[in-house]
């Protein structure tokens, strides 16, 4: 990578303003359910803290609009960032103003403070000018570590970073970008790409560019409907993008001009509604009844998927393959996680629910490697420049 390390900043008494993405599933109670984000982040914090530097964390939690939430403040987070370094984390009330670049400026060589929700202001998203000079001033650095928002170009992302002199990215940005960078370059073979999720809709420009590296690509989920239909088989009530029915027919013909074989499933788990203890039924594809519908791969497909796999050295795999949050339809995608995890071939977990699936299996530690952003990782695997990595 040819960008500024964070390694490469002489942070001894410097103010480091560092974007972390700490926008962390929570419960009704703002107890953090999944800390994954904050350890991921937590390499670039420590390795600051040691070479004594001064710390200004900055993040967003969920989607406020520009107006103060209560459950959507950071509390929780300082709360849990402060259990795992071992030390005080100070939550700011606010993440602007004279009052917290006063506090900022009077931080000692090793002391860390997170500023409040940086979405609390409309300004962050719109990326103001002003806002991103107030936030400049906090600092004397930049660090970016926050992977996950880098496809966005907001005030905290793009918006310092013309104010501040040295930009730099963090450890899991730098871990992000050269496990994304490699599987469109140069990944092991065979490469085995597996899409799934409920549209194909936001995939369309991912599953191009991966037919022209991967030697196979596996589609599940709901968006299997979407091409069984473009294939003139009946679906039932199955999730369906009618008017993506060609694109679903010319990705086919794509695939199968590139000599690339797209494995659809052969078997679907149905039911009348997605709900738990409701009657099941596996039928074969294109025999979904009318009133019914798909909500899973089924136990055929599994065993296919799982033999398509035997001889992969290399899987990128992005979307659940059925209804995964609603048992039984998560059977596919936590027997498809489990051979994964098994298997000693570099697998990389392309963000969103197939994260969610893997750590609610606890199989977070027996993959190669875990993209904290989905929006971000899909838009690197589209080829678009991240404005977050660019500034």
């Amino acid at each position: 990578m040819i960008k500024l390390m964070v390694e490469d900043l002489e942070l001894k008494g410097k103010r480091i303003l560092m974007r972390v993405d700490f926008n962390v599933p929570q419960d009704d109670n703002c107890e953090i359910t999944d800390d994954t984000r904050i350890r991921a982040a937590l390499p670039t914090i420590k390795y600051i803290l040691k070479r004594e530097g001064r710390l200004i964390l900055m993040s967003h939690l969920g989607r406020p609009k520009g107006k103060v939430v209560d459950k959507l403040k950071l509390d929780p987070v300082a709360k849990k960032i402060s259990e795992l370094l071992g030390r005080e984390v100070k939550k700011l009330d606010r993440c602007v103003g004279p009052e917290v670049e006063a506090i900022a400026k009077g931080l000692a060589e090793g002391d860390v403070i997170l500023l409040e929700n940086l979405r609390f202001h409309a300004e962050e998203e719109a990326n103001d000018e002003n806002f991103s000079r107030q936030l400049a001033n906090l600092g004397e650095l930049y660090v970016n570590d926050a992977f996950g928002t880098a496809h966005r170009a907001h005030a905290s992302t793009v918006g310092v970073t013309k104010f501040l002199h040295s930009c730099a990215a963090g450890y899991l940005m730098e871990k992000e970008l050269s496990y994304l960078d490699k599987l469109i370059a140069d990944p092991e073979k065979p490469f085995v790409g597996i899409l799934g999720g409920a549209k194909i809709s936001g995939k369309i420009e991912v599953i191009q560019n991966l037919l022209d590296v991967v030697n196979k690509l596996i589609i599940g989920g709901a968006m299997a409907y979407t091409f069984f239909r473009s294939q003139g088989a009946s679906v039932g009530d199955s999730l369906l993008e009618e008017d993506l029915l060609d694109v679903a027919h010319g990705i086919m013909e794509s695939a199968e001009a590139k000599g690339v074989p797209l494995i659809l499933p052969i078997d679907t788990v149905i039911a009348q509604e997605l709900k738990a203890g409701v009657e099941t039924d596996v039928v074969m594809k294109g025999h979904i009844p009318e009133g019914w519908q798909g909500l899973d791969i089924g136990p055929q497909s599994v065993d296919m998927i799982k033999h398509e796999l035997q001889t992969a050295r290399t899987v990128f795999w992005n979307g659940p393959l059925g209804a995964f949050e609603v048992p039984p339809f998560d059977n596919g995608t936590n027997e498809v996680a489990k051979v994964l995890a098994a298997s000693d071939m570099t697998t990389i977990i392309g963000g969103g629910d197939s994260v969610a699936a893997i750590t609610k299996l606890g199989l977070q530690d027996d993959v190669t490697h875990i993209c904290t952003g989905g929006g971000a990782s899909l838009e690197f695997l589209e080829g678009k420049k991240l404005p977050g990595v660019e500034a």
